[in-house]
């Protein structure tokens, strides 16, 4: 399965990552990738940048080295009702936001309460995708999130930094809910979580779970840049006049 779209990568200014834009657009490039999306971590978590940073994303052309580039948001899931922290006239002008769990923000509780938080944050139509959810840290019961995310045209993420070992115990539970996403009908997104420009569009680690499973490729997003515009469309964001080409 050819995957042309990278929805999760993090520059300079996430604090602990490695990499500027310019350098993950150029290895995206190398990559073969059509699409990239910059998804710094936000406020909230320590290290990320001011909102500020978001709001003036504008600045950035819509295409390096030959690359579409996505202006986006990794979001913090705050607590049981699901809030993100990012302000929603921030959010407006952004046209990707994942929502994620991370330890230092939203201390792991239970499978309830991590269950209650992602479908509050799905119902909530800030969040376009959920970030890394095979952590096992943040147990949740799998079909009820995954039925949520379907109904509200939410794509769960498979991410190749978890299968690479950050966040230890994450393979067999992603290959359970990309399991499960393709039998309930649900759709996925894929993200390297580079953290540092030469892991940009990395997923070896990815693709080899989704062969394992059969995945159906029409529930990716990413593996066409006209799938993942149109999903964006779909989410309601406007169409951006520069990635026409892709149509």
């Amino acid at each position: 399965m050819k995957l042309s779209v990278d929805t999760h990568t993090h520059t300079i200014s996430s604090g602990h990552a490695y990499s500027t834009v310019l350098e993950n657009a150029q290895a995206a490039a190398q990559r073969g990738l059509s699409i990239m999306c910059v998804t710094d971590h936000a406020p909230t978590m320590p290290g990320a940048p001011h909102f500020w940073h978001f709001a003036n994303q504008r600045v950035l052309p819509r295409f390096l080295h030959g690359v579409a580039v996505i202006r986006g948001v990794e979001t913090n899931i705050l607590n049981t009702d699901g809030d993100i922290d990012m302000d929603e006239r921030i959010l407006g002008m952004l046209d990707w936001v994942i929502g994620s769990f991370h330890e230092p923000i939203f201390t792991p509780a239970d499978k309830q309460q991590h269950t209650r938080a992602l479908i509050k944050a799905i119902e909530s139509g800030r969040i376009d995708a959920v970030g890394h959810p095979g952590n096992p840290n943040f147990d949740f019961d799998f079909e009820a999130v995954i039925r949520a995310a379907a109904k509200n045209n939410v794509v769960l993420e498979i991410n190749n930094s978890s299968l690479c070992g950050s966040r230890v115990g994450s393979d067999v539970r992603c290959e359970d809910i990309a399991a499960c996403i393709k039998e309930l009908g649900g759709r996925i997104t894929t993200g390297s979580d580079a953290h540092f420009a030469y892991d940009v569009g990395n997923f070896d680690h990815v693709k080899k779970l989704l062969r394992k499973v059969n995945f159906p490729t029409e529930q990716v997003v990413t593996h066409a840049p006209s799938t993942f515009l149109r999903f964006l469309q779909e989410r309601g964001r406007q169409p951006i006049e520069a990635f026409s080409i892709f149509q």
